[in-house]
């Protein structure tokens, strides 16, 4: 068997156009930073995912799939695995018959591809007035992203809204539509493996007003403007820790506007890590370590990250570096 390079070359030359060498992720991810995948893989239907689980049978190669880039930081010296991005095969969204729902009804399912957007499907939901989707417009991820980690925020969580998930395994012949007990969710996690591909997702919403609807989707979208910043960030570095907040916690050790290199804390909300443009993610994984050892000292609680690291040695927190991120 071919190994290394080598490999990839050979992956490159079977799967044709969708797979390229060398591609950059900082440019797929919000942090912007980052350096390439050995191989990168356009994934647009189904049976061009088929035969990318033909071609790496056996091969025991590192994967990650790429949603909205919206918790991965990749170190600068890049992933060396084959990373994956789902297309438009991966994008639609059934919406639930209204004509046998009133307002206030019975509770529907709606299936959405884990290509789409968090924020597009939200909005969607507000103009169609259906409730039980406006948290998800403050997290920039997509579906199968939200899936994988139990993305939530504002009152909600992924775990409150999936019913069923359709899922493959890239390293086996394991698969199919199982139901959300399945996930083993905790607090931004689940039992997905690297190596699983989330595809589609069913979730419980219910009928609603639209403009009620709508207001919602605007408050969210007006809260995050005036509490979070913008610019080229992940969103919250760390989970809250019990019974407190982890932006709290790095305030209190005097960590605003603290830099190291092209990473700097936000001014704005202490939790979140901002990234210079054309910086390095280095510095910002540096960053990330220096203000857990910092709150640690002051009030002693270790900080755990919910970004997913990728390319990176191991830190004392035990993060797994080599495991997959789609959001």
């Amino acid at each position: 068997m071919v190994t290394g390079g080598t490999l990839y070359d050979e992956l490159a030359r079977r799967l044709g156009p969708m797979a390229r060498r060398q591609v950059p992720l900082g440019p797929l991810t919000t942090y912007g930073v980052g350096g390439p995948a050995a191989l990168f893989v356009e994934v647009a239907t189904p049976d061009d995912l088929a035969r990318l689980r033909q071609a790496l049978a056996g091969t025991r190669l590192a994967t990650l799939v790429v949603g909205r880039g919206s918790n991965l930081l990749v170190a600068d010296a890049g992933f060396d695995g084959v990373a994956l991005r789902l297309g438009e095969g991966f994008a639609a969204v059934q919406w639930p018959d209204r004509t046998s729902t009133g307002d206030g009804g019975p509770a529907a399912l709606i299936a959405v591809g884990a290509a789409v957007p968090l924020p597009v499907l939200a909005r969607q939901a507000a103009e169609a007035g259906w409730s039980g989707l406006a948290w998800a417009v403050g997290v920039p991820g997509s579906v199968g992203g939200a899936v994988r980690m139990n993305a939530g925020g504002h009152g909600s969580d992924m775990a409150a809204c999936l019913r069923r998930y359709t899922w493959v395994d890239l390293a086996s012949a394991a698969g199919g539509t199982d139901e959300v007990g399945r996930l083993d969710y905790g607090y931004r996690s689940s039992s997905v493996r690297a190596s699983d591909v989330v595809l589609g997702a069913e979730l419980v919403v219910t009928p609603g007003e639209v403009a009620a609807e709508k207001a919602a989707v605007s408050a969210i979208v007006r809260w995050r403007r005036e509490h979070q910043p913008g610019g080229s960030n992940a969103g919250s570095v760390f989970t809250n820790p019990e019974g407190d907040s982890a932006g709290r916690l790095i305030e209190a050790a005097g960590l605003k506007g603290v830099r190291v290199g092209s990473a700097h804390v936000s001014a704005k909300h202490a939790n979140f890590i901002q990234a210079d443009k054309g910086g390095r993610a280095d510095d910002v994984r540096a960053l990330m370590e220096h203000v857990r050892a910092a709150v640690r000292e002051r009030s002693g609680v270790a900080l755990s990250t919910e970004v997913r690291l990728l390319g990176f040695s191991a830190w004392e927190t035990g993060v797994v570096t080599d495991a997959g991120s789609e959001r």
